[in-house]
């Protein structure tokens, strides 16, 4: 989710349309991975891809219409939790005792992180950036291309 995010930033900062190479290298990936990911993301109307020579990808709304929570449900809202419960013995009353204890735990993590992804979008992301990029003292012309950034 991170390098997603990440991505995604450095495209609203990008004039014009960012390829599936350019971006597989920002994720030290595959362009494959990246045309997966994008793919789901422009299914959900996040980004939009352009074909041909000049295309590639771009954000498709406005970054204060899309928030952590859109991002993660469309890339399939994959496990928050790297932490779970055992299942070897089901049928053990400690195990049903301590899976029902840090159940109820985990979910209450879940939904209070789920919750903060619902308040945070890419313009709130965006906003800290620039903001960070100002009171080093730089502007927009101070900045690095992607592909700079990301070893191109």
């Amino acid at each position: 989710m991170s390098g997603i995010l990440h991505v995604l930033l450095h495209m609203a900062e990008h004039d014009g349309p960012v390829t599936s190479e350019v971006l597989a290298k920002a994720m030290s990936t595959n362009p494959v991975v990246i045309r997966r990911i994008m793919a789901g993301l422009r299914e959900q109307g996040y980004v939009r891809s352009e074909k041909g020579r000049g295309g590639g990808w771009s954000i498709a709304r406005r970054l204060a219409d899309i928030t952590l929570r859109d991002i993660y449900a469309a890339i399939g809202s994959p496990p928050l939790l790297a932490m779970a419960n055992r299942s070897d013995n089901p049928a053990c009353l400690v195990e049903r005792a301590v899976n029902g204890a840090l159940g109820k735990a985990f979910d209450d993590a879940e939904a209070l992180l789920l919750a903060r992804f619902e308040e945070v979008t890419l313009a709130d992301l965006s906003a800290d950036f620039h903001a960070g990029m100002n009171k080093a003292g730089m502007n927009k012309k101070d900045t690095v291309s992607l592909e700079s950034v990301h070893g191109s």
